[in-house]
């Protein structure tokens, strides 16, 4: 199947962007989301450091479709 690559807030990230509420992911919240066709292949965690120098916890995801 074909792979996903997902970025997403951590769960130890931000809880707000821009002033707008957002959505925390882990590898099991996600995986909960797009349900069992999709298969973790890869995670990193990445520190992005904002323009006003504040540190924000980001996740990236790769996933893989399997089945049809």
């Amino acid at each position: 199947g074909g792979h996903l690559v997902v970025g997403t807030f951590a769960m130890d990230g931000p809880t707000k962007c821009s002033g707008l509420e957002i959505v925390q992911y882990d590898a099991a919240k996600l995986l909960d989301l797009l349900g069992p066709e999709f298969i973790l292949r890869d995670e990193q965690k990445e520190a992005h450091v904002t323009p006003a120098g504040a540190i924000q916890q980001f996740a990236w995801f790769v996933l893989q479709r399997v089945g049809s």
